[in-house]
């Protein structure tokens, strides 16, 4: 870009500032909104009782005339044998280093190992990243999640897919890691192998609310418990570990519990973001799915170097894929990987929202020069009338 810099570097001091500035600022202004909305809050622990009621720290009964709703969350969950503790952390200890590590081991390339390793080999720590699966993101289309492991792999970041960490020791300056037959130390090992639902000492079986088999808290298309008048969201039911996904339910269960008209989520069509360099998203079937339900599938895949502010932007090397379904022109599954991912999904999720189809999404004028050209020529592609690529 013809840039010129005399010397550069990374002052990790003001890079921790700027989270915990940015952090208060988020929570501050939902503060605010409680605030604002004249919501009383109360700090300590909760757990319901038997007639629905709230107590907080044994301090008393809260009755809750409507309803209420556990949006308690998650928290990382251990590998079996590889406890926390140490230098063994989880995702959100690992955001918050004081100084920069020279050396990180992630178990788990999903989307927050992918986003933690992304982010610390950038910034210059030497990572190894590791998955029991055959690549990362595993959960992502085929095609899409071999491209971000090719960018990954050139970000100080060491993959190792199809590998299971054997032992893990915690010293007092390193954390040594055994898998296949290599032993190696880092500074920190963090585990980002996913989330089990905080329902502890919410009272829950006393109350008789009901747990699905793998611990969520079983709800209904209104996000109503087993228990009249409680409700559930977020991380501790079914779906999606995504905030805008408890966000929805949040509304959905206010919705009903004030005798509104709402309606159930359709958790195939949240999109997902994953907010590494490149970004990730996608919503819907993957390519291998779509196949697997019968679809009559056409797949419209481009890359951004067909599209002119790819190539101004120098990222040619992302990619948007649709899935479509031809018997009805359906929309069925979008994916994406390359510069604002996360924002030119939102495109095909409203399409679909809508109910257009690729078609449709083909026809729209699209300005110039922009990366959502790159969502229409895919669109075109599905369509089978591709102009660019």
């Amino acid at each position: 870009f013809g840039i010129q810099t005399n010397g550069s570097g990374v002052d990790f001091g003001k890079v921790g500032d700027r989270r915990r500035k940015v952090v208060s600022t988020l929570t501050g202004g939902v503060a605010g909104l409680m605030k604002k909305n004249r919501i009383d809050v109360m700090e300590g622990h909760g757990s319901i009782t038997k007639e629905g009621a709230v107590t907080v720290d044994g301090s008393g009964k809260i009755e809750a005339r409507k309803a209420v709703i556990l949006a308690t969350g998650s928290s990382p969950k251990p590998l079996p044998g590889i406890e926390f503790g140490g230098r063994v952390i989880g995702t959100e200890e690992a955001w918050a280093f004081d100084e920069l590590p020279a050396s990180l081991a992630i178990l788990g390339a999903g989307a927050s190992g992918a986003e933690l390793a992304s982010a610390y080999g950038r910034l210059g720590t030497e990572v190894l990243l590791f998955e029991a699966l055959d690549r990362v993101l595993p959960n992502e289309d085929a095609d899409i999640s071999k491209a971000a492991g090719r960018a990954l792999s050139k970000q100080n970041i060491t993959i190792h897919t199809d590998t299971l960490v054997k032992d893990v020791k915690s010293g007092d300056d390193k954390v040594s890691l055994t898998f296949g037959d290599e032993s190696v130390e880092v500074d920190y090992v963090v585990i980002a192998a996913g989330r089990a639902p905080d329902v502890e000492g919410l009272g829950l079986d006393e109350a008789g609310v009901k747990l699905e088999e793998n611990g969520l808290i079983a709800v209904d298309g209104a996000q109503r418990t087993s228990v009249k008048n409680v409700y559930a969201i977020g991380d501790l039911v079914h779906g999606p570990a995504l905030a805008h996904k408890a966000s929805d339910e949040g509304i959905i269960a206010v919705e009903d519990a004030a005798g509104m008209e709402t309606h159930a989520i359709e958790y195939v069509d949240i999109p997902r973001a994953t907010f590494c360099t490149p970004n990730v998203a996608s919503f819907g079937l993957t390519e291998a799915q779509a196949r697997e339900q019968g679809y009559d599938v056409t797949i419209g895949k481009i890359s951004f170097g067909s599209v002119g502010a790819g190539t101004v932007l120098d990222d040619r090397g992302g990619i948007i894929k649709i899935v479509g379904d031809k018997r009805y022109g359906e929309l069925i599954g979008g994916h994406i990987v390359g510069s604002k991912a996360t924002d030119l999904i939102q495109e095909l999720v409203n399409a679909r929202a809508l109910e257009g189809g690729y078609h449709e999404v083909a026809r729209i004028i699209h300005g110039h020069p922009t990366m959502s050209e790159g969502v229409m020529e895919a669109a075109r592609a599905a369509d089978g009338w591709l102009v660019h690529g």
